[in-house]
């Protein structure tokens, strides 16, 4: 079915029937639904979406957002880097341009108020997408980057790791912790593909924007001759699974066992929760040896997604 379709823009009363769709849009990518809805409320309420309808129903979803709820200021290029979403049902390829063309248009005018001559826009597809990737190359966009989503099962045989002398582990029981756990990701992303520098305030606000965050899921590892050099943020509402956000080593501390050590804790913590499932995302191009650490942890492939960009030029 290709029918011409109607596109507009979604808002927050669109969040069941949205939801709905990616979860149909899962069970094609990976045979089950994943997405919750208080995920797809977040992301109307913090994006700019569109739906592209067949009769009632939305038959793809796309979305655009800035990386910073801060004043944006363009790279030292004059590049301004914009985020985006794209699903689609099989087929709706007329659907599947409609919302290419306004989500590329948008962030060029996003780019353009922010004072850069160009803009730099990343969208996120399954590498099982049901989006017709030949249509999107057509376009000029271009697979740059793949991420790894893995998961591992845990059970009451996960237990608290003993931690050898001279490590302790504690959560962010204070407010000086949380601001420390920020510092210490910012510094260990900071070579990182595509990591964009957040103060404290803008990173939290980030953070909670589905749900506030759960602190006691949220530890720092302290090393003798390292201080407070690894953090663990993970997140325990979402649906299927335990979820770590990050995972962050100081240079100074990598090669210590810090990792390993916070991901047995965050496996026994989740397992005391009753949860089976414990998942996260990590960049295969990861220069620190993160996918080598998870898989030495018991993790193992799910899915894998990739970043594709385009570069929209907005003036001569």
């Amino acid at each position: 079915m290709n029918a011409k379709p109607a596109l507009r823009r979604a808002t927050p009363a669109d969040a069941p029937a949205v939801h709905r769709l990616l979860n149909a849009i899962d069970t094609i990518e990976i045979g089950h639904p994943e997405t919750d809805l208080h995920t797809v409320q977040a992301d109307l309420a913090g994006t700019e979406a569109w739906v592209a309808e067949e009769g009632d129903e939305p038959v793809a979803f796309g979305m655009v957002w800035q990386e910073t709820s801060e004043p944006v200021e363009p790279d030292a290029s004059g590049t301004e880097r914009i985020e985006a979403d794209l699903y689609a049902l099989p087929g709706r390829t007329a659907a599947t341009a409609a919302l290419l063309a306004t989500m590329e248009g948008r962030a060029a005018e996003l780019a353009a108020a922010s004072g850069a001559s160009r803009s730099v826009v990343h969208l996120g597809l399954s590498t099982a997408t049901s989006v017709d990737t030949g249509q999107v190359r057509s376009r000029g966009w271009r697979p740059v980057r793949r991420y790894n989503v893995l998961t591992r099962e845990v059970d009451g045989t996960d237990t608290p790791p003993e931690l050898p002398a001279g490590l302790t582990l504690r959560t962010c029981g204070t407010e000086e912790d949380r601001r420390l756990a920020h510092a210490v990701l910012e510094e260990s992303f900071a070579e990182h593909y595509d990591h964009r520098v957040r103060a404290y305030d803008a990173w939290l606000e980030r953070m909670e924007e589905s749900s506030p965050v759960d602190w006691s899921l949220v530890w720092i590892a302290r090393a003798d001759g390292a201080g407070d050099a690894a953090v663990l943020l993970a997140r325990d509402d979402r649906g299927t699974m335990g979820w770590v956000r990050a995972l962050g080593v100081l240079p100074v501390a990598r090669g210590r066992g810090l990792g390993a050590l916070l991901l047995r804790q965050a496996f026994a913590e989740f397992a005391r929760r009753g949860r089976t499932t414990v998942g996260l995302a990590v960049d295969t191009g990861n220069t620190t040896g993160a996918l080598r650490l998870y898989e030495r942890s018991g993790m193992s492939l799910h899915y894998s997604a990739d970043t594709w960009e385009l570069t929209v030029p907005l003036r001569r």
